[in-house]
């Protein structure tokens, strides 16, 4: 386990969570008195229950630490102090050499609570991100109930992505001449955990097994999520990238801090850009090929996008994430209207931060999603 400093900077989340980071630590702080969050615990163990979970981009020097190349681990950091969490704390990755004894002794377990929560670790890692909608579908999606705290998606959140999907929809219910009623069904059935007799009839019409099925229906799942998500928090991005250009630190700055801050903001703005092109192109792909079987009656293009789903949806949550925890991050640090107080140190790790969560897939890494009900016990 290694002494990880960065929580000190997680600290300016407040009780946010944002698609690359999950806040354990202030969601068992804000539910302390919540009875359900105490019955369904997202990990038996109330060390791991109040840690930090971050999408973490893995540098060259971390390559040791895996028995495969990952250019995304898991990781879990413990906060040393939880009065103070600029104090620090100590940190792994899911599946790193010795990742089992290090969670035993880091998670204090005594019985086999610890199969369970490794479970639980390893179907949060095999997601692209940390965004509360797709964990939640996941989890269902094996069976796991958990309580509610932990996936802080308010009811107008749910109605509007609803909604939204029913206007997808709506397009093929028309080709196959049904009703209101119909989409209605077919959006339940398309957002429930259960790929069931309802959706036979499109499986059919796409001539996919039911594996296949399964696994493009959550890929599926996932691209609406990611569409409407992209309509959701995209305005705010441009707001951000401005202020992240424009703001300066407090006190002074050292010459090598002046160099790299104007570098990083550079940077980061140029990889938001290029990623949000990148996120685009992706959706463009997925309404191509859904256009194909609405307007074309073809369902060929959209059965072989359906094949190729798996990945593109890894690789689009990965880069989406990226960008939806900068907006994130930075509406909770510095709401608009408020204050810009910060100096140079804290600035430089947040640029950082930002940074880590871009970069390209490495070379020979394949997918971590192949089946939406079989984790990979040695991917991360």
């Amino acid at each position: 386990m290694a002494n990880d400093r960065s929580v000190r900077f997680l600290s300016a989340l407040g009780g946010a969570s944002t698609s690359r980071v999950l806040n354990l630590f202030r969601i068992a702080a804000d539910n302390i008195d919540n009875p359900e969050h105490q019955e369904k615990p997202l990990f038996v163990s109330p060390i791991i229950n109040k840690a930090f979970l971050l999408k973490h981009r893995t540098r060259a020097d971390e390559s040791y630490l895996f028995s495969s190349p990952h250019a995304v681990a898991t990781k879990i950091i413990i906060p040393f102090d939880s009065t103070d969490l600029r104090a620090g704390g100590r940190s792994l990755f899911v599946d790193q050499r010795g990742y089992t004894e290090a969670l035993r002794e880091v998670g204090n377990y005594k019985s086999d609570a610890l199969e369970r929560d490794q479970t639980v670790l390893r179907l949060l890692s095999a997601v692209p991100s940390l965004d509360p909608f797709l964990l939640r579908e996941h989890l269902r999606n094996h069976k796991l109930d958990v309580a509610s705290s932990y996936f802080a998606i308010s009811e107008g959140d749910q109605q509007r992505m609803h909604t939204f999907v029913s206007q997808e929809m709506s397009k093929l219910i028309a080709l196959a001449g049904g009703d209101g009623g119909s989409s209605g069904r077919l959006v339940t059935a398309m957002l429930s955990n259960e790929i069931d007799e309802k959706l036979e009839p499109l499986r059919l019409t796409l001539g996919l097994t039911g594996n296949d099925f399964r696994e493009g229906v959550f890929s599926w799942r996932g691209f609406l999520y990611y569409k409407w998500s992209m309509g959701k928090f995209w305005p705010d991005v441009m707001s951000v990238l401005r202020e992240i250009s424009s703001i300066q630190p407090l006190g002074g700055q050292t010459p090598e801090q002046k160099v790299y801050l104007t570098a990083a903001r550079r940077n980061i703005i140029a990889m938001v850009r290029d990623n949000g092109n990148h996120v685009n192109k992706a959706l463009g792909v997925y309404d191509a090929s859904f256009g194909d079987l609405v307007e074309k009656q073809t369902p060929k293009t959209f059965r072989d996008f359906l094949l190729s789903a798996p990945y593109m949806f890894l690789e689009l949550g990965e880069k989406l994430g990226a960008i939806s925890h900068i907006v994130s991050f930075w509406r909770y640090r510095f709401p608009p209207g408020g204050p810009t107080y910060i100096d140079a140190d804290e600035l430089a790790a947040i640029f950082q931060d930002f940074s880590s969560g871009f970069g390209e897939r490495l070379q020979g890494e394949s997918s971590i999603i192949k089946k939406p009900t079989v984790i990979d016990t040695t991917a991360a």
